[in-house]
């Protein structure tokens, strides 16, 4: 089944999913009552890697009731990234960075999504990069561009390669990253096709999001091995979730995994404080501790842990956070203090 037949034949309803997973009456129901708040939506491949109701895929990919539950500090928006717009799809929280969100669409809706708010929704999609191009000719400080979404490679290879060239006709240079996803959900996405656009305009790094070791697998050995080839730097970011690889073995199997295959486990993220994931979130301390073990093995399997603060304070290593008694203390880039619980919640 090619990437465009997975994607059309995806799984968007209750009737689709119980025809292929026998589900809990949890599950059953969050999907009959959540659908308004996030989308379904399950590529073919991926739901054959899912298991029992315990299952780390079928955990990131499947609602249950837990969802309907919002906790003081979770938002919408947690890393006020809508404050931060500066031109259609473009958002910049950092001095030398952008981010272009150049699709809404993902091959698989993940139940941890940061970006829930759009993801999903036509209505987000950008109709022209025409702006955005435009003010980073405008501003050569920002020399660095990540292409999200949604997933971008959910674009044809004749798009891609347009937005790749317009990168690279600014008038300075950038560094260009693509964050995607597709290499776990939708590995057949990653065709040869694909690499030449990419290896046209490279370097392009790719930022994967591989969270356990259920997601390593044959086609997605050869996704890995298709990017590397094409000369694009392959680099992964995990999110650390409660249930499903909150702990050190499962994390350095991963990590082992991606190294070998030449892509660089490159940081761990502990979940954000989007809107109805408070039982994926561990507390910090045992985020720490899980960094600390991953540590004790080659330094090129241990990513760093970090935390994305939240209101747009910026990502920073929880190790450099201070410990105090009832709560951590971070300090931002800009110097703000910034006090979260144990979970990671502003207090």
């Amino acid at each position: 089944m090619t990437w465009r037949d997975q994607l059309r034949r995806s799984i968007r309803t209750l009737e689709q999913l119980e025809a292929v997973v026998e589900l809990t009456d949890d599950e059953r129901e969050a999907v009959r009552t959540l659908g308004s708040r996030f989308r379904l939506g399950i590529t073919p491949y991926y739901a054959s890697l899912m298991g029992g109701p315990d299952c780390p895929v079928r955990r990131q990919a499947i609602p249950t009731l837990a969802e309907a539950v919002l906790v003081p500090g979770e938002t919408s928006d947690p890393l006020a990234e809508d404050a931060h717009v500066v031109a259609p799809g473009l958002t910049r929280r950092y001095p030398d960075r952008a981010l272009l969100f150049v699709s809404p669409t993902c091959a698989v809706y993940c139940r941890h999504c940061t970006r829930r708010r759009k993801v999903g929704d036509p209505r987000e999609a950008v109709g022209s990069y025409g702006p955005a191009l435009a003010w980073l000719a405008a501003h050569p400080e920002v020399d660095d561009v990540l292409l999200s979404g949604g997933d971008p490679l959910t674009l044809a290879d004749d798009a891609l390669d347009r937005l790749l060239a317009a990168l690279r006709s600014l008038p300075h240079p950038v560094t260009i990253r693509i964050g995607t996803r597709h290499p776990v959900t939708l590995p057949m996405r990653i065709t040869e096709g694909l690499c030449a656009v990419l290896a046209r305009h490279g370097p392009v790094r790719v930022m994967t999001h591989f969270n356990h070791p259920r997601e390593a697998t044959p086609e997605a050995a050869e996704a890995l091995r298709r990017l590397v080839a094409s000369g694009c730097p392959v680099h992964n970011q995990t999110v650390l979730l409660a249930g499903v690889n909150d702990d050190a073995p499962t994390l350095l199997a991963l990590n082992r995994w991606l190294r070998h295959l030449g892509a660089t486990p490159y940081r761990l993220f502990t979940c954000d404080l989007v809107e109805g994931t408070s039982h994926f979130r561990t507390t910090l301390d045992r985020a720490l501790a899980i960094e600390r073990e991953l540590r004790r093995a080659s330094g090129l399997a241990a990513p760093e842990l970090v935390v994305d603060l939240p209101d747009g304070g910026g990502k920073v290593r929880v190790v450099e956070g201070e410990r105090l008694p009832d709560r951590w203390r971070f300090t931002t880039p800009e110097g703000r203090v910034v006090d979260l619980d144990a979970q990671g919640v502003p207090v």
